[in-house]
């Protein structure tokens, strides 16, 4: 008997839950004749009443393969498990969620999202025998299960595409220019656009900055008449022994981004050069936004079928992951139990030392 699926799209949008999502429709219902049903932001569809459902057809894939964002919406405040509600209070709404899947008739869950997402479908599965298969999405390129998150790849053009302009205005004027790109807990979007871009210093959450040596090498490139300086700042980057904002470390209550760690470096490089010639870009939302770029629409799409292949085997409880250029299924809890971060010593911190990038520590 053919399948009725539920998918939800949880956390932060990434370029690329559109192709995951039409992968998986155009596999299931084309092939394996499915049914399937979009759950709207992320699991509110289903507490919310009256629910918030799509089912989708073949015909709901036109187009969206090139689109960013998702069309059946997201959040990263709805965990059934501490459901937050107006008057700020949590309550436990799983055991209600759960009977909204039984009520639809959903035979499992596919759920596509991040390092959160994935936590509460396990518990779903493990705490109500609720079956899923999870779909990794990130574009911080944390999960460390799989090689790559879809999503990442094209944050990192976007942010690469804003340190070129930023390059020429830059030398132009003979600024330092600071790139704040995302990042809370781990520098892939810093480092990876940074080596893209040309930066000169680069500043991720692993690395602890000294601000004296990000001084010293701004007055090294002007000694050789280089007058201008570009910094890639991770929102998550701390100076060494303090905070800029906020101490390393996972902790979803942390409030990150919006300049935060971009303007601590400019401040204490304005203090130390004596010059307001020093410029702040926040790339901030810029980098979950518009289209995929052509790596992240066939990732996605590859894991989309690998998630449809879980399903119809019956290998409920394990996420689709790239591993060594192949499409495989591992459990979830593996997903989800080693935060991948950046390895300060490892090859792509020694390859952009090598060419003379300062990572302040």
């Amino acid at each position: 008997m053919p399948l009725r699926i539920g998918i939800s799209t949880g956390g932060g949008d990434a370029p690329g839950l559109n192709a995951v999502i039409r992968a998986i429709v155009k596999y299931g219902v084309g092939q394996y004749h499915w049914q399937v049903v979009g759950i709207e932001d992320a699991f509110d569809g289903l507490l919310e009443s009256p629910r918030r459902l799509q089912t989708l057809d073949l015909r709901s894939c036109k187009g969206i393969l090139t689109l960013g964002g998702t069309i059946l919406g997201t959040s990263n405040r709805g965990d059934p498990f501490a459901y937050p509600d107006p008057d700020g209070k949590v309550t436990d709404r799983s055991a209600e969620l759960v009977s909204a899947i039984r009520d639809e008739g959903l035979e499992g869950l596919i759920s596509i999202g991040g390092d959160g997402t994935q936590k509460i479908a396990l518990r779903l599965m493990r705490d109500h025998d609720i079956p899923v298969v999870g779909v990794p999405k990130t574009i911080d390129n944390d999960l460390s299960a799989t090689d790559v998150t879809f999503g990442f790849m094209s944050a990192v053009q976007a942010a690469s595409d804003a340190l070129d302009r930023l390059h020429t205005t830059a030398e132009a004027h003979d600024r330092v220019m600071i790139l704040e790109v995302m990042g809370r807990d781990a520098g892939w979007i810093a480092l990876q656009s940074g080596i893209a871009g040309g930066a000169d210093c680069i500043l991720i959450p692993e690395i602890p900055y000294d601000v004296n040596r990000l001084v010293d090498k701004i007055e090294r490139r002007r000694s050789l008449r280089r007058y201008f300086t570009i910094i890639v700042v991770a929102e998550g980057a701390v100076p060494a022994g303090g905070e800029a904002g906020a101490s390393p470390g996972p902790s979803p209550s942390r409030r990150l981004g919006g300049g935060r760690a971009g303007v601590a470096v400019a401040e204490a490089l304005t203090e130390r050069l004596h010059t307001d010639d020093i410029r702040v870009t926040v790339l901030g939302h810029l980098q979950r936004g518009g289209t995929p770029i052509a790596f992240d629409r066939v990732l996605a799409t590859r894991l989309g079928v690998g998630a449809v292949d879980l399903a119809q085997e019956g290998r409920w409880g394990e996420i689709i992951c790239l591993h060594h250029d192949r499409i495989v299924g591992l459990p979830i809890e593996e997903a989800v139990a080693v935060y991948r971060t950046v390895d300060p010593d490892g090859e792509l911190v020694r390859a952009a030392r090598a060419v003379g990038i300062e990572f302040g520590g």
